[in-house]
């Protein structure tokens, strides 16, 4: 039995235009009522509206605009996949967060959804104890947070980061040709590599690591859908993987990833199950700090998209010991300008650049073969 939307949003403060206003869209009952009372829990949001599915939330969508939408995958009469291709076909914007189980065939359909407009995911709880928990409630309102604070940031252009002039590091000279890409994002990422990965060139002449924070099943799906619709070929990273120039290869969520020197002066991938760094697994700062020992002339670093700061440390102690050049994202076209701004902060960026040039400054700086 469906709660009336006066018992549903029982309890929430209304009127308070401070407040942003959150549509959540869900066919369950309970999850849109704890998905409600989370967010109401935070001072800087509301649950305005809710709806039971993809076809009413069109409805809304078409007429009402939310600074955020909670939306559910699976739902009747029109999933969030379908309610996502309409909004595209129509050309309605909304901040979209998923939220999806950790079956095999959700993984696919959200990396989908993200292709299609969604700007993040969270994993759905099992079952209600776990959707009342701590661990949900704080993954949903982070990315919430983060996501809309970036929104009110890039609308303050004096507040703009700019790469350092200089840098305190020992910067080293490229002394050959043989480079390695090392790529790190979180929240926005899986959307935002949607706009590089595809455009790197099949020859690129370098391998490319990638680290995205995503639970295990979900890096699969997506190395899976980007190695479909690229040139360069891409794939989720296995323990002994032999790194080849002109492929990706991405952190499996769950593990994390080192690259490691092989007596012929090759390199493979290693995987390890040690604990969360600061609740991330896989973690970029372990991955950039196993470069320090490779046999790479130059590590071109990619910062994009995300919360947090994972990969400034990591990438400031690769500089003492190998020659880097740091590729970050700007603000603007960031979903969450956070890892892109610590990097930035620390005065280590070489290039400051738009999502949609980040594919060809990559190219640029690694070259063909």
């Amino acid at each position: 039995m469906f709660l009336r939307k006066s018992e549903e949003f029982a309890g929430k403060k209304s009127g308070d235009s401070m407040k942003k206003n959150i549509l959540v869209v869900d066919d369950s009952a309970l999850m849109r009522r704890v998905i409600c009372d989370i967010i109401n829990t935070d001072s800087n949001f509301q649950a305005t509206d809710f709806c039971r599915d993809g076809l009413e939330a069109y409805e809304k969508l078409k007429t009402t605009t939310y600074e955020g939408v909670v939306l559910d995958v699976n739902m009747p009469r029109m999933d969030g996949l379908q309610l996502l291709e309409q909004l595209q076909k129509d050309g309605i914007k909304a901040n979209i967060i998923m939220v999806s189980t950790l079956t095999t065939k959700d993984a696919d359909v959200t990396i989908l959804a993200m292709e299609r407009g969604a700007i993040d995911f969270v994993t759905k709880p099992n079952n209600i104890i776990e959707a009342k928990g701590e661990d949900f409630k704080n993954r949903l309102l982070s990315v919430l947070t983060a996501v809309l604070a970036t929104k009110s940031y890039v609308r303050a252009p004096k507040l703009n980061v700019k790469p350092a002039a200089g840098t305190s590091l020992n910067r080293l000279k490229a002394t050959g040709k043989n480079k390695l890409v090392a790529l790190a994002c979180s929240t926005g990422g899986p959307k935002a590599l949607q706009s590089v990965i595809p455009l790197l060139p099949k020859n690129l002449d370098a391998p490319m690591v990638l680290v995205q924070h995503m639970p295990a099943g979900f890096t699969k799906s997506m190395a899976i859908r980007l190695d479909e619709i690229s040139e360069i070929a891409v794939k989720e990273a296995e323990e002994g993987d032999k790194l080849e120039k002109g492929h990706v290869y991405i952190a499996p969520g769950g593990k994390h990833m080192e690259v490691a020197k092989n007596p012929d002066g090759s390199h493979r991938i290693v995987l390890n199950d040690m604990p969360a760094i600061g609740g991330l697994k896989p973690c970029a700062n372990i991955t950039y700090d196993s470069l320090t020992s490779s046999g790479y002339d130059e590590i071109v670093c990619v910062v994009l998209t995300g919360m947090g700061a994972d990969g400034t440390n990591g990438i400031l102690s690769l500089g003492h010991h190998k020659a880097i050049h740091v590729i970050a994202q700007n603000a603007e076209t960031c979903v969450v300008y956070g890892m892109p701004k610590m990097i930035a902060e620390a005065g280590v960026v070489d290039e400051v650049v738009p999502l949609e040039d980040v594919a060809k400054t990559i190219t640029k700086n690694v070259g063909v073969m």
